[in-house]
């Protein structure tokens, strides 16, 4: 593991990085001998979409019109993913809940 991410890390970096994400949900973990073996919660698929949508936040935090990024997205948006939008928000939509970072 350590050589496919970068041989010039040291050991100890690597596997306190890797507890950490594991500590956070980002990394599943399964005994291999004496050892772990780290794999991604969720799949490849999962986190590609978890870096998106962390992508997509950050991008819309950096602007102050926030009503207008949100509004400007929205109006582009095919119908099917306007209602898969809608169907996601469901209860929540118009209650202005902040997520929690």
């Amino acid at each position: 593991m350590q050589m496919e991410i970068g041989g010039d890390l040291a050991y100890t970096t690597v596997m306190t990085t890797l507890s950490r994400l594991h500590g956070k949900g980002a990394l599943e973990r399964t005994p291999a001998g004496r050892a772990y073996e780290y794999s991604l919660a969720g799949g490849a698929e999962q986190a590609r979409s978890n870096m998106k949508a962390h992508q997509m936040l950050k991008l819309l935090d950096e602007d102050s019109d926030r009503a207008g990024v949100l509004s400007r997205f929205v109006s582009e948006l095919t119908p099917e993913d306007a209602r898969l939008l809608a169907d996601l928000l469901g209860p929540q939509a118009g209650e202005g809940q902040r997520r929690e970072t």
